[in-house]
C-alpha cells in the first residue's frame, strides 16, 4: 500500500507552493453532474479540475464544497513524460494546513510521451464538514520529481467502503494510437451491484468525442495541448461494464483510458428502540425501531429500502407464537419504524430478528411476553 511520506527535501518548496498553486489553480469550465443512481448507496458528491498546470506541484481544491467525511476521493493526474515520476499524492487545507489522508496509486498508463495516473482515498477525514470556505477546503495534490506539464481531475464519492482493501475491486488501463473515428477504451472489468465504476481517458487529440453509454459524466476538460474526460456509473446489478469512448480524430492521436471499480459500504441493521415487555396480542409499546448504518458506523440516510422484522427466537411455552403487524416497512432517512408489532402466545426470551437485502442483520435483546 502506498505510504505517505513526510515532507523533508521537499519542505521548503511546498512551503511556497501550497499557498498558491491548489485553492488558486482555476481550469477550464466544464459540467458537473452531480446524481444519485436509484436503489444504490454510492453518490458522486464532488468534483473539479484543471489542466495547463505547469511545476513539480500539481494540485486542485473542491470548488464548490467540501466532500463528506468518510468519502472516498479519486485523484486522476494528466501529465505529458513516459515515466510516473510522482513522490507523493496528499492532501491539505486551502490555507496550507496539512491533512494527510493516504492515497494510492491504481493505475499508471503511459504511451505516446503521455502519462496518467489514479490514486484513490477511501474514508477521508480531517477536513470541516460542510465548508465552502476557500481556506479549510480541501486540496489534492500531487509532487512530481521534476517538472511537468499536466492537470489533474478529482471526484468524491460517499456510500463506498471505507477500507481500502475491501473497498478496490477490478481495474485495468490501455492505450492506442489511432485516426480517424474510434471506439477507445481500457476494456471491461466486472463489478458488483451498487458498486461504482469510474472510467478517465485524456489524448494529445484536440477533437469531439461521445461519452460511453451508460455513463454519466464527472468531468470533462480540456486545454491547447490535451483532453481528459471522466465518467462513472453505479449499476444496479452485478456483471461487466466496458466504458468506451469514440473519438472523431483529424490526425493520428494517443489516447489513454482506465476504469476502476470501488465497493459500496457494507450497510448493518441495528436496533435503537429495543422490544420490550409486553401483554399477548397487545402492541410492543414503545414501537421498535430499526437503523440503517454503513461501513464506518454512521446512519445510512440515504437508505429507503424496505426492512423486514420476524420472530428470531420463540419463547412461547406451549405453542410457537406468531408475530402480528405490519412486519415489513420503508426505511426513512435509513429509520425504519414498527408501530403496531405483537405477539400472541406468552413466553420468555422472544427475539426479533431483521433483515434488509444489501445489509448484514441483527438480533434484539431477549423480552418477554407475559401474563401479570
Amino acid at each position: 500500500m502506498h505510504k505517505r511520506t513526510k515532507f523533508i527535501s521537499l519542505a521548503g518548496l511546498l512551503a511556497a507552493l501550497l499557498a498558491s498553486a491548489c485553492s488558486d489553480s482555476v481550469g477550464p469550465k466544464h459540467a458537473p453532474s452531480f446524481a444519485t443512481t436509484a436503489g444504490t448507496g454510492i453518490v458522486l458528491d464532488q468534483e473539479s479540475g484543471t489542466l495547463g498546470e505547469t511545476g513539480v506541484h500539481i494540485g486542485k481544491g473542491f470548488e464548490v464544497a467540501n466532500p463528506h467525511l468518510g468519502d472516498a476521493i479519486i485523484a486522476t493526474f494528466f501529465w505529458f513524460g513516459s515515466e510516473n515520476t510522482i513522490t507523493e499524492v496528499t492532501d491539505h487545507l486551502g490555507d496550507g494546513t496539512p491533512v494527510g489522508n493516504t492515497y494510492t496509486l491504481v493505475d499508471y498508463v503511459t504511451a505516446g510521451g503521455l502519462s496518467m495516473a489514479t490514486y484513490v482515498a477511501t474514508n477521508v477525514q480531517g477536513f470541516p464538514d460542510p465548508s465552502t470556505d476557500a481556506s479549510t477546503v480541501l486540496d489534492i495534490h500531487a509532487i512530481f520529481s521534476s517538472e511537468v506539464s499536466g492537470g489533474i481531475m478529482i471526484s468524491a464519492y460517499s456510500g463506498v467502503e471505507g477500507v481500502s482493501s475491501q473497498a478496490l475491486g477490478e481495474h485495468g488501463s490501455a492505450t492506442g494510437l489511432a485516426s480517424g473515428t474510434t471506439a477507445a477504451g481500457p476494456g471491461a472489468v466486472t463489478v458488483g451491484a451498487g458498486a461504482l465504476a469510474y472510467a478517465v481517458t485524456m489524448t494529445d487529440g484536440l477533437v469531439g468525442r461521445e461519452s460511453p453509454a451508460g455513463f454519466n459524466i464527472v468531468s470533462n476538460m480540456s486545454d491547447a495541448s490535451m483532453v481528459a474526460d471522466g465518467e462513472y456509473a453505479v449499476p444496479g446489478a452485478a456483471g461487466a461494464v466496458d466504458p468506451q469512448w469514440t473519438w472523431y480524430f483529424t490526425a493520428p492521436s494517443t489516447w489513454l483510458a482506465s476504469v476502476l471499480t470501488l465497493n459500496p459500504a457494507a450497510l448493518a441493521l441495528g436496533f435503537t428502540a429495543q422490544p420490550s415487555y409486553t401483554l399477548p396480542f397487545m402492541a410492543i409499546n414503545p414501537a421498535v425501531q430499526v437503523i440503517v448504518l454503513d461501513g464506518q458506523g454512521n446512519p445510512a440516510t440515504s437508505f429507503s429500502g424496505p426492512v423486514t422484522i420476524a420472530i428470531g427466537h420463540n419463547g412461547a411455552v406451549l405453542v410457537p407464537g406468531t408475530l402480528s403487524g405490519t412486519k415489513t416497512v420503508t426505511a426513512v432517512n435509513g429509520v425504519a419504524t414498527f408501530s403496531n408489532l405483537s405477539i400472541d402466545q406468552p413466553g420468555r426470551g422472544y427475539t426479533l430478528v431483521v433483515s434488509a437485502a444489501g445489509a448484514t442483520g441483527a438480533e434484539s435483546a431477549p423480552f418477554n411476553v407475559l401474563v401479570p
